[in-house]
């Protein structure tokens, strides 16, 4: 009895540090592996599966097996923020190495309508990005990719040969360095040696922010088409100079699924994709599903995720003539965690996406010549499209250079033809300037693409979306733009493109300088100014220049005389404005104005140096803060704390003048920290919040901001019986999935300093309708009563949306509590409303409290 107890007892033990699986165990039987080529075992000093990689180890692998095989070449195409290296291996036989760029330019013509009649595809390789983990902790992509590594380095026989010499395999073992590193940093120093498959433990709770983001807590996965981090940058110039064939992309999803490849839900494909895509994609998917029954994996597609967005990995190929691939898998999110189905452990996880690697490969050489001559006709067909599109070019401006610029930046990066304006012009009444707008024919390979950036939808197919429903780029960017008719005349091609600088208008100043607000960079210039020691003056009445210029509300005054500095040093400071941030400045060698204000006028209000910090931890939108973070940081190069909301608690908070509530919740922060908080603003402290912050702001007395509330339904349709099985797809209707709506702004608020248009596009991705205030002057910006530009919204949610506010600010003693329902800084990529928080920040403590909600 005693020996029985103890056989169960250890059989309970060794079912639950189950033995750790070797090669023999994710490698396909019958294939032979040539000795001289390292196991990945060999280098990282564990099995695959055994622990999490590590970024670093991965790296020391991939270049282990550089210099071992010759089917690989390593190239090195950029760094993340952290500084870690992003590889792409060049996986394909000896003999097309040798003949590489011959291949590859060949490959080329095939998005070429002029020159790839000629092409005989039966000759040719396909192209074949692999990629993997770009949410850093769905870490069993990036370890699959050490056993596909060395699969295709170290495989022998003639099934691995043919698939090489017809292929050229891209190879990113990892998309997002640094979210792997924090995460595998995680779950290694938090592994028991007898496994726990708790979902409670702690190795399965990593803290905030993840390791899905990277260093800026960005989702990389949704960064694709815009190309605002530089991991994204960096493989989308590989991209496009190979132009691959299929690309997979390797993914997690929750620990009780199973696994999912696409197509996804047919209804919810962005009308740009060719039918053909869809076609294909199952075709491959035939190729997995046949690979996963035979290891006795289960799985699904068509369901859940879509082909929508062309931001995302999965769908940003399928509007360039490839087809993308997406693989979900279950995770463990450490080593072992129970599930629905059973105990997930990490190996398994690993096989089912090395195998799913293997399958599509086998899928890319069987339909070699269908997807190549698919990529063909697409170019060619895109061609004819544009063709017989009414419209010919958009042209799009501003006065602002350098988001006109960034706009121009992100289309030649994805090889679309940009072109100077060769005059300037005036089209339906909107002026472009020469020297700060681009023109864009759409006749060009391209024009999908084109298509998918500028187009305004606003008639879907299905109401539900995995992301956004609409990215319109110039409204993003708050540009001008006109779709033009007629081909337009044309300036220089752009084909590098560079940051413009401003310029001087007048002689060096003895008396003062002046720059307007519009410019992008405006708040880097002040703060720099104001890091530096330098006095800055805001105007709050319009003035105007010897030369008859009048200068607006928001313009900024650097006085010479009273700086305390010599002026050789305000001169340098003006010089950097002119050449780093774009914007023209103007002298003043007087001050007086009878048509305006005079330059001593008490109408110029001193800005005050801000001392920021920003709330960050649980409860916190990770992707919100990071956003603003971003901002601030890189772009505006604004010091700020980032501030974790236990710290708050505990830590004095009188040497910030502002603090920034990001959309969170706050539970996390205690009575007494709330009161801490009223008298810190009391004292002039300023709170700018964000989304459901507001919420938590109202409810802790800091502020005002009253939501329209659900009302009952008084329509007969809401009050018909629907289907049991319908409930999910109605919900999911209800939630807005983000859309650009219209608001009315006053431009005299300083919240709105440096706009120059009463309408302004805005991205709104939540359900948050702040009523209007009562006081008259409380509504900066508000939604009209036909707000939507583009996107979905249900009805009822477009019905709340009408006529309500979008901000505004609450007084509390001598402090400012500022709030906006939306995201300013969205993805990075929304270059129009930034300068919405980045007023709040500067001219925040000096609103008038006579305009407070």
């Amino acid at each position: 009895m005693k020996t029985l107890r103890f056989l169960l007892l250890l059989g309970l033990v060794i079912n639950t540090a189950q033995a750790q699986p070797n090669l023999s165990y994710y490698l396909p039987e019958s294939i032979t592996y040539n000795p001289a080529i390292p196991s990945p075992q060999s280098v990282i000093g564990h099995e695959v599966g055994e622990w999490h990689i590590s970024h670093d180890r991965l790296v020391n692998y991939m270049y282990a097996l550089d210099k071992a095989s010759d089917r690989i070449t390593l190239e090195v195409t950029g760094y993340t923020h952290e500084a870690r290296p992003l590889l792409l291996l060049t996986i394909t036989s000896p003999k097309n190495h040798q003949n590489i760029e011959v291949i590859r330019n060949q490959h080329i013509q095939l998005t070429d309508p002029s020159r790839s009649a000629g092409l005989d595809v039966k000759t040719m390789p396909a192209v074949f990005y692999m990629g993997f983990s770009i949410h850093g902790n769905e870490a069993s992509g990036s370890n699959a990719a050490l056993l596909t590594a060395y699969h295709l380095a170290a495989a022998e026989g003639k099934e691995i040969e043919e698939y090489l010499n017809n292929t050229i395999i891209l190879f990113d073992p990892s998309f997002n360095p640094d979210g792997l590193h924090r995460f595998s940093s995680w779950v290694n120093s938090r592994k028991s040696k007898v496994i726990s498959a708790d979902p409670a433990d702690m190795e399965h709770n990593e803290p905030w922010p993840g390791g899905r983001t990277n260093h800026y807590w960005f989702d990389l996965n949704r960064d694709w088409l815009v190309a605002q981090q530089p991991e994204s940058q960096a493989r989308i110039k590989k991209f496009h100079q190979w132009k691959p064939n299929v690309l997979t992309d390797h993914h997690e999803m929750g620990t009780n699924a199973t696994f999912f490849f696409q197509p996804g839900v047919p209804s919810r494909v962005h009308p740009l994709t060719p039918e053909r895509n869809q076609e294909l994609t199952r075709k491959i998917g035939e190729f997995h599903a046949k690979a996963l029954d035979n290891i006795g994996s289960f799985y699904y597609t068509q369901e859940g995720y879509d082909d929508f967005y062309y931001g995302k990995g999965s769908t940003f190929p399928d509007v360039q003539g490839a087809i993308g691939i997406l693989f979900e898998q279950a995770s463990s999110r450490g080593h072992a965690q129970e599930s629905v189905n059973g105990v997930l452990h990490f190996a398994f996880t690993v096989r089912n996406q090395f195998t799913t690697a293997l399958s599509t490969l086998k899928a890319v050489n069987a339909l070699r010549e269908d997807l190549l001559n698919y990529q063909r006709e697409f170019f060619k067909n895109a061609v004819a499209d544009a063709a017989k599109d009414p419209v010919k070019a958009i042209v799009f401006g501003s006065k602002d250079k350098a988001r006109a610029y960034h706009l121009a930046e992100i289309m030649v990066r994805q090889q679309v033809d940009v072109y100077t304006l060769p005059s300037s012009q005036t089209i339906n009444g909107k002026n472009f300037d020469a020297e700060s707008s681009f023109v864009v024919p759409l006749n060009q390979p391209q024009y999908k693409l084109i298509r998918g950036m500028i187009e305004r939808r606003t008639q879907f197919k299905d109401s539900i979306f995995y992301d956004i429903s609409t990215w319109t780029l110039p409204l993003a960017f708050g540009l001008d733009y006109e779709e033009l008719k007629v081909a337009p005349a044309l300036g220089q091609k752009v084909t590098e493109i560079k940051m413009p600088a401003g310029k001087l208008i007048g002689d060096i100043a003895q008396y003062a300088y002046v720059f307007e607000a519009y410019g992008y960079y405006t708040p880097r210039a002040i703060n720099r100014l104001l890091q530096n020691g330098i006095r800055v003056k805001v105007a709050t009445e319009p003035f105007y220049h010897a030369s008859g210029k009048k200068f607006e509300r928001g313009s900024l005054l650097v006085t010479v005389a009273d700086q305390g500095k010599v002026a050789d040093q305000i001169q340098y400071y003006i010089r950097e404005i002119i050449e780093k941030d774009g914007i023209d400045v103007y002298s003043f060698n007087t001050g007086l104005d009878y048509k305006g204000v005079s330059l001593g006028s008490g109408t110029f209000q001193v800005l005050r140096k801000p001392e920021i910090a920003m709330l960050v931890g649980d409860g916190v939108s990770a992707n919100d803060a990071g956003e603003l973070w971003h901002l601030m940081d890189v772009r505006m190069h604004m010091p700020v704390t980032t501030l974790p909301i236990d710290v708050l608690n505990r830590t004095n908070i009188n040497r910030y003048n502002t603090i920034i509530f990001p959309a969170g919740s706050y539970s996390g922060i205690t009575d007494a920290t709330k009161e801490r908080l009223k008298t810190w603003v009391q004292n002039g402290g300023v709170i700018i919040g964000f989304d459901n912050a507001l919420n938590w702001l109202t409810t802790a007395g800091l502020g005002k901001f009253e939501m329209k509330k659900d009302e009952p339904a008084t329509d007969k349709k809401s009050e018909q019986p629907r289907a049991y099985a319908d409930i999910e797809e109605y919900r999911g209707a209800q939630q807005s999935p983000g859309a650009i709506f219209e608001a009315t702004v006053d431009l005299t608020n300083p919240l709105l300093y440096g706009y120059t248009q009463s309408k302004m596009p805005v991205f709104k991705d939540n359900n948050l309708f702040m009523e209007r205030s009562k006081n008259p002057y409380g509504n900066p910006l508000v939604y009209g009563a036909s707000p939507l530009l583009s996107g979905y919204i249900s009805n009822p949610n477009y019905a709340k949306l009408k006529n309500s506010s979008m901000g505004g600010f609450t007084t509390l003693g001598r402090g400012r509590v500022i709030g906006f329902t939306d995201n300013l800084a969205f993805r990075a990529f929304w270059f129009g409303t930034t300068k919405l928080f980045t007023n709040a920040v500067f001219y925040g403590n000096l609103l008038n409290e006579a305009a407070a909600r």
